[in-house]
């Protein structure tokens, strides 16, 4: 296994991403978006605030057969309108669900909350729905990681969060990638501030090559200055996870719930009362089913991708003024 050329979700041929910020706002939007039409998708739960748009769809069970994009974006609740920009601009495009002589695109969509990390909130008109047009108009196959698109304004439980990626190619040419926004209660580093929880799952030097943290057994965690700077349920880390082997909706679910053990992997702690951590699995269908030996493999795979990409959000975070929390790699220079 090594990553696509890009290392990022967007090694899946046909997807596409784009980001769209505000650095006054400190939060943005990112859509995930595929040329070849709806997209195979369900989703997971597994945070016990989550804020959320047309996921009752996505279950195996429910008609829609595909959705035509997904949005990530920061701003709570006001940061669901984020879809409905990407929604009105696939509308104008053709694209969407037919009934008859109507089309309806449908966009999925997660948030992060991100009001309380020193941006300008003071808005009269929502900025999301505008963000979300941007970011769909910006979509490509090469998108910035770190303090970008859904991701501006992120932060973990010590540092500045941020937008991550990471990709795999398996040994049958099965690709596999992630996308994630990193705004958790939980920290991405280890108690000694100095290495990633996802180290024994990194490749070369994708976030750093720091290496495991060599101190042995459980250590107490260092407190958490996110709940010191902002407030305790400011929180959620969200994500996608895709690949190209042909996949129905059920077995989109079960990669989506199998990857949430990258949430475990890389956040300590995930899944809390105060994470909306969600994650969307989809598929493009450009290959065949996966084989059945791979099969149990593939959220394995998947997990460890977002593992990966969780560690890149924190590592690739750059410092903006008037930060509530620094980056990471500031701190690193520190010790």
């Amino acid at each position: 296994m090594t990553p696509g050329p890009r290392n990022l979700i967007t090694d899946i041929a046909g997807l596409t991403v784009g980001n769209a910020q505000d650095d006054d706002l400190k939060s943005g939007t990112t859509v995930l978006l595929s040329e070849d039409g709806p997209m195979t998708t369900s989703y997971a739960v597994m945070g016990g605030a989550p804020g959320t748009r047309d996921t009752d769809l996505l279950e195996p069970d429910k008609t829609v057969p595909g959705v035509d994009a997904i949005v990530l974006s920061g701003g709570s609740a006001f940061g669901l309108a984020a879809a409905q920009g990407v929604m009105d601009a696939l509308a104008e495009q053709g694209r969407g669900f037919q009934v008859h002589s109507a089309r309806i695109p449908i966009v999925p969509a997660a948030i992060i909350f991100d009001l309380l990390n020193n941006g300008q909130k003071g808005w009269t008109e929502n900025p999301y729905p505008d963000l979300g047009r941007k970011a769909l108009s910006a979509v490509t196959p090469d998108f910035a990681l770190g303090t970008a698109g859904a991701g501006t304004g992120a932060t973990d439980a010590q540092h500045k969060g941020g937008l991550g990626s990471a990709s795999l190619v398996l040994a049958d040419g099965t690709t596999i990638g992630a996308l994630v926004v990193v705004n958790a209660l939980g920290s991405a580093t280890t108690p000694s501030g100095n290495h990633f929880w996802s180290a024994p799952f990194e490749v070369g030097s994708e976030f750093g090559g720091l290496g495991p943290d060599p101190k042995a057994n459980l250590q107490p965690l260092p407190a958490n200055r996110k709940t010191a700077a902002m407030a305790q349920h400011g929180n959620t880390t969200i994500g996608i996870v895709a690949t190209d082997a042909t996949l129905d909706k059920a077995a989109c679910k079960r990669l989506a719930t199998a990857a949430h053990d990258g949430f475990a992997r890389a956040l300590v702690p995930a899944h809390t009362p105060y994470d909306g951590d969600l994650i969307f699995a989809s598929s493009t269908a450009r290959r065949g089913p996966p084989a059945d030996e791979l099969m149990p493999l593939l959220g394995h795979f998947a997990s460890v991708c977002m593992a990966r990409a969780i560690a890149r959000a924190i590592w690739e975070a750059t410092p903006s003024d008037d930060d509530a929390l620094p980056t990471f790699r500031q701190e690193l220079g520190r010790n």
